[in-house]
C-alpha cells in the first residue's frame, strides 16, 4: 500500500516538473514579432488615387493616323494629297483649268491644273454640311458643280463665285434635288449643252432631270444590274453597261425651242462575251472604248448614221488584265487608252493596241476613278487619299506617229507647215518629259 502511494506521488511530482520546465523554456525563447501596423492613406490621397484611376478608365486608346501609301514612278508627274479621307470621284472642268475631287472627309477640293508640275499643290475646299459627297461633276461653264450626297441620297448644287484675289467661294443651292432613286447611285453627269442632268443607280434605272430638279424621263436599261453610266461629251447621248455583254446608248432629244421631247434608243455596242465593267468616249464622241469581264478592251467607231440603223464599227480588240470594277479611259483625242486592274494601271496605244506602260500598286486600295485631262497631257487616278498624276507619254508618241503619217501624205504647203509645227511641239513636249524622267 505504501509502495503504491509512493509511486503515485513520484509520477505526480515528475509531471509537475515537466510542466515547470516547459513553462520556463517558453519564457526564455524568442518572442514573436508583432505585425507592422498599416498606415491608412489620407482622404486627399484616396481622392487623388480614385480620380487618376477613373481618368485612365475613361481615356480612349489613341488612334494612329494611317500612313500615306508611297508610290514612285519615273512618269509620275505629281501626287495630290490634301484629302484626309478616301477619294471617290474626280472630274475636270470643261475649260481644262480645274480638277474637282470629293472624299468621305466631307469636302470637295478644287485644284488648279497649272500647278500639277509644281512642288506645292494648293487647292480650295468646299465643305459638305452634315454629309459627304461620293460623286462630283463640273457644270459646262465651269462656274458650278453638282455632287451626290451619300446620306441624303440626292443631288446638291454648289455655285462658284470668283473673288478679287482670284480664288473662289462656294455656296450650296437653297434646296437639294428630291429623292427619286431606290438603288445605290453609281454615277451622275451634266450634258455639255446644259440641258439636262443624269443620275443612274445599280437597279437598272437612269433618270433624266432638268436643272431645277424635275424628272424629265426615266430609262430602264434591262441589264439586270448597271455597272457604269455616263453622258457623252457632246451632250446628246446617255450610255449604260452592266451584267449583259453590251453597251446601250440613248439619245436625249430636245426641240429647237429648248423643250424636252423624248429619249430614244440610238445604238448598241455588241461584241463582248461577258458583262461590261465600264466604257468611255473620246472628246468628239466619235470613238468609244469598253472593258469587259471577258478580259478584253475594245475600240469602236461610233460616228455612224444610227437613225438609219447603221451599227458602230469594231476597230480593235485587245486582251488585258481585269478585275471586278475595272475602269477604262480614252484620251480626249482618242490616241491613248488606260485600263485599271485592281490597284494597277495599264497604258495602251489606241492606234496599235500595244501595251506601252504599266503602273503597279499605284494606290493602297482598288482604283475608283481614272481620267485623262482635256488637253491630253495627263492621266489621273485615285483609290485612296491621294490623286496620282501621270505624264501621258503614250499620247505624245501616238500623236507624233499620226502627224508623221499625215505629213507624208500632205501635198499642200500650208498643211505641211502646220503639221511640221505640231510635230515639233509634240516632240519637244515628249523630250521634256523624258529628260525629266532621266534626271
Amino acid at each position: 500500500m505504501e509502495f503504491s502511494a509512493v509511486l503515485v506521488l513520484s509520477l505526480f511530482l515528475g509531471a509537475l516538473l515537466v510542466l515547470i520546465f516547459a513553462a520556463v523554456a517558453k519564457r526564455n525563447g524568442t518572442p514573436e514579432q508583432p505585425e507592422p501596423e498599416q498606415v491608412k492613406p489620407t482622404a486627399e490621397e484616396s481622392s487623388a488615387k480614385a480620380s487618376s484611376k477613373k481618368q485612365k478608365q475613361q481615356q480612349r486608346p489613341r488612334k494612329e493616323k494611317p500612313q500615306q501609301h508611297i508610290f514612285t514612278h519615273t512618269l509620275l508627274a505629281s501626287s495630290l494629297k490634301n484629302h484626309s479621307g478616301n477619294i471617290t470621284c474626280l472630274d475636270f472642268s470643261s475649260n481644262g483649268k480645274y480638277l474637282a475631287s470629293c472624299s468621305d472627309d466631307r469636302s470637295i477640293r478644287i485644284w488648279s491644273t497649272k500647278d500639277f508640275l509644281d512642288r506645292d499643290h494648293k487647292c480650295l475646299r468646299a465643305n459638305v454640311e452634315f454629309d459627304h459627297a461620293t460623286l462630283v461633276r463640273f457644270s459646262p461653264d465651269s462656274r458650278a458643280f453638282i455632287t451626290w450626297l451619300a446620306n441624303a441620297e440626292t443631288i446638291r448644287i454648289f455655285k462658284m463665285t470668283k473673288k478679287e484675289d482670284g480664288t473662289f467661294s462656294f455656296k450650296a443651292a437653297p434646296e437639294d434635288f428630291p429623292q427619286r432613286h431606290k438603288g445605290v447611285i453609281i454615277n451622275i453627269g451634266i450634258a455639255a449643252t446644259g440641258k439636262f442632268i443624269m443620275t443612274a443607280s445599280e437597279d437598272t434605272t437612269i433618270l433624266i432631270w432638268d436643272l431645277k430638279g424635275e424628272v424629265l424621263a426615266s430609262i430602264n436599261t434591262n441589264q439586270m444590274t448597271n455597272s457604269y453610266t455616263a453622258v457623252s461629251p457632246c451632250g446628246r447621248f446617255v450610255a449604260s453597261c452592266g451584267f449583259t455583254p453590251d453597251v446601250k446608248v440613248w439619245e436625249v432629244c430636245f426641240a429647237k425651242t429648248g423643250e424636252f421631247k423624248e429619249v430614244t434608243r440610238a445604238f448598241d455596242l455588241k461584241g463582248h462575251s461577258a458583262g461590261v465593267y465600264s466604257f468611255d468616249f473620246s472628246n468628239d464622241s466619235r470613238r468609244m472604248v469598253t472593258v469587259s469581264k471577258d478580259g478584253t478592251w475594245k475600240l469602236w467607231d461610233t460616228d455612224v448614221e444610227y437613225k438609219k440603223k447603221q451599227d458602230p464599227y469594231l476597230l480593235r480588240t485587245v486582251p488585258c488584265r481585269v478585275s471586278e470594277g475595272s475602269r477604262i479611259s480614252l484620251s480626249p483625242d482618242g490616241r491613248a487608252v488606260a485600263v485599271s486592274n485592281g490597284r494597277d494601271i495599264a497604258m495602251y496605244s489606241a492606234t496599235s493596241g500595244e501595251l506601252e506602260e504599266e503602273y503597279l500598286y499605284v494606290h493602297s486600295e482598288d482604283i475608283t476613278d481614272l481620267k485623262f485631262d482635256i488637253n491630253n497631257r495627263f492621266l489621273i487616278s485615285t483609290g485612296d487619299r491621294a490623286i496620282r498624276v501621270f505624264h501621258n507619254v503614250t499620247g505624245y508618241r501616238a500623236a507624233i506617229q499620226d502627224m508623221q503619217a499625215l505629213l507624208k501624205k500632205a501635198s499642200n504647203d500650208g498643211v505641211k507647215q502646220r503639221l511640221q509645227q505640231q510635230l515639233l511641239d509634240a516632240q519637244n513636249a515628249l523630250d521634256m518629259v523624258l529628260s525629266g524622267k532621266k534626271s
